[in-house]
């Protein structure tokens, strides 16, 4: 596969891959995170300039981010080939490109796991300028984590006991679902490891997104107060 290219096999046909990449309620259970400004974000991006092909197989974005849909036995192959940054974009591309591999696989979760259910999450990230490795303030041995798709338990170092089935793993990043995260069926919890950026990010940096799903505000208020008090700790900067 290409390095400018991200592509998930997601267990839903083509036409219901297309409606989560064209209707902004759709989109919203997938991209980014909640937050004040995301319905306008989805429009700029959605919306804004872009190039639908007739056969709904394929869609490019005004900045020249294309989406491809491969109809496959098992599903539908969703390839999103990343346009060439320029000018002051240039520098947040790699950060452009993480968050893009995040949003595919919340994509592939919320169509697969959740497609009638509406999300919560929360977000929070910030850098060590002590340069703490994520994993290792977590307390999480990725060495000896299983393979995507199969089942884990893990108590983190914040004394929190986490278990479901691995999702996805890449370099930077790590993938779970989470019983507790959701009423019914489970929530999903992304780790992501952030490296320097000129320009940007000074120290290395973290980011947390917890998908959550019919929970009751208490239960959604206390993984929202054990994830601000781990980043207050670990990776307090801006």
């Amino acid at each position: 596969m290409a390095t400018n290219q991200l592509s998930v096999l997601i267990n839903a046909d083509a036409e219901q891959v297309w409606l989560m990449l064209r209707e902004p309620a759709r989109i919203a259970q997938w991209h980014g995170w909640d937050m004040d400004g995301l319905d306008e974000e989805i429009r700029q991006i959605y919306d804004s300039n872009v190039v639908e092909s007739g056969d709904h197989l394929r869609l490019t974005l005004e900045m020249g981010d294309v989406f491809t849909l491969e109809p496959q036995p098992d599903g539908t192959l969703l390839t999103m080939t990343r346009g060439v940054a320029t000018g002051e974009w240039a520098k947040y591309d790699p950060d452009i490109t993480e968050g893009w591999t995040m949003f595919l696989q919340q994509l592939k979760f919320a169509l697969e796991r959740h497609p009638k259910t509406a999300r919560r999450t929360f977000y929070v990230d910030g850098a060590s300028s002590a340069n703490t490795n994520l994993w290792d303030a977590l307390g999480i041995d990725t060495g000896w984590l299983p393979d995507p798709g199969e089942p884990y338990e893990l108590t983190l170092a914040t004394g929190a006991t986490l278990s479901g089935k691995v999702w996805y793993r890449t370099d930077s990043q790590l993938g779970l679902t989470v019983e507790d995260y959701a009423e019914h069926g489970d929530g999903l919890l992304i780790l992501a490891r952030q490296s320097r950026l000129e320009g940007i990010r000074e120290h290395p940096g973290a980011q947390v997104i917890a998908t959550t799903y019919g929970l009751g505000a208490a239960d959604f208020d206390a993984i929202g107060s054990q994830w601000d008090a781990f980043m207050e700790t670990h990776f307090p900067d801006e």
